[in-house]
């Protein structure tokens, strides 16, 4: 069974003391790419954020939203030196007086002037509880990793839709390649017939040259070959773990055998089947990218 590196999981809880929201999203990528949006009060606690949701997502770009809103609490991050306020504004008064210029801007330049306000954060002060944060987290993280393995099963779907039409079209090659063989023989034969006639060639040498030729443009081979990886594609499919980076590597070989064939071909119809084969071998390039 496979899994989709796309990816979306959210995870709430709330009491009457706190409100904990995560949010998890992934996109596809080669390794594991984590962003974390954390408030300052777990900044010390990245690293096992980090080693939680790689045990869970295993790799993809993923971002790790934390929103945690501690109800009932009116401090303010901004710590306000109030003597050193009074002692800017009455400076300012003065030199206003002085001048004569107007003071309706003095409280704000004060409460500006260097020193006055301070922004203190979260304190280290605040009481929380990490083992429940880390469960909402895990929640969010395994509701992500289910929303995988469903666009996992829809994904498997299809791969295994674009591997069937290519073997039913590689299954009407072998058909019409038996008849393949005869017909370049019989056109080459009949090309060179009045040639043969008039300048005396060596029919047994013209015969072994011509099969030669023959076995330059054979298919079997490729035929053998194709089957074999369309199998072992559709096994690795159905496999108990997601091979998103096997499936890759299996559609390479698949495509080689495929330009082989179509560089054999020399007949028409069997191009239209390479055509068609080549098509279905791009859609799964393409979904392949987003299988884990």
């Amino acid at each position: 069974m496979i899994k989709s590196m796309t990816g979306y999981g959210v995870s709430v809880f709330e009491s009457d003391e706190v409100l904990i929201q995560v949010e998890v999203k992934s996109l596809n990528s080669k390794f594991m790419d984590l962003s974390l949006k954390l408030p300052k009060l777990f900044s010390d606690k990245e690293l096992e954020v980090r080693n939680l949701i790689a045990d869970i997502l295993e790799r993809g770009k993923v971002s790790v939203s934390l929103d945690y809103i501690q109800k009932g609490k009116a401090d303010i991050p901004v710590s306000i030196n109030e003597e050193l306020f009074e002692a800017y504004y009455f400076k300012y008064k003065g030199m206003a007086d002085k001048v004569g210029a107007s003071d309706t801007d003095l409280f704000k330049l004060a409460l500006q002037s260097p020193n006055v306000s301070t922004y203190v954060g979260e304190t280290g002060e605040t009481s929380y509880d990490w083992d429940k944060v880390k469960e909402v987290i895990r929640t969010a993280a395994q509701n992500c990793n289910q929303f995988r393995e469903d666009e996992g099963n829809v994904l498997q779907g299809k791969l295994g839709e674009y591997i069937d039409n290519i073997a039913l079209n590689l299954h009407e090659i072998t058909k019409v390649e038996g008849d393949r063989a005869a017909k370049i023989k019989h056109r080459i034969k009949n090309n060179f017939a009045e040639l043969i006639a008039e300048n005396g060639f060596d029919e047994n040498r013209f015969e072994q040259e011509l099969i030669y030729y023959l076995e330059k443009l054979d298919i079997n081979e490729e035929i053998v070959r194709l089957s074999t990886h369309l199998d072992y594609f559709q096994k690795t499919l159905d496999a108990h773990e997601s091979q998103g980076k096997k499936l890759g590597f299996i559609s390479q070989e698949i495509g080689r055998e495929i330009n082989t064939i179509g560089s054999k071909a020399n007949d028409a119809s069997l191009q239209r089947y390479v055509v068609a084969m080549k098509d279905e071998l791009e859609k799964i390039k393409e979904q392949s990218l987003n299988v884990l």
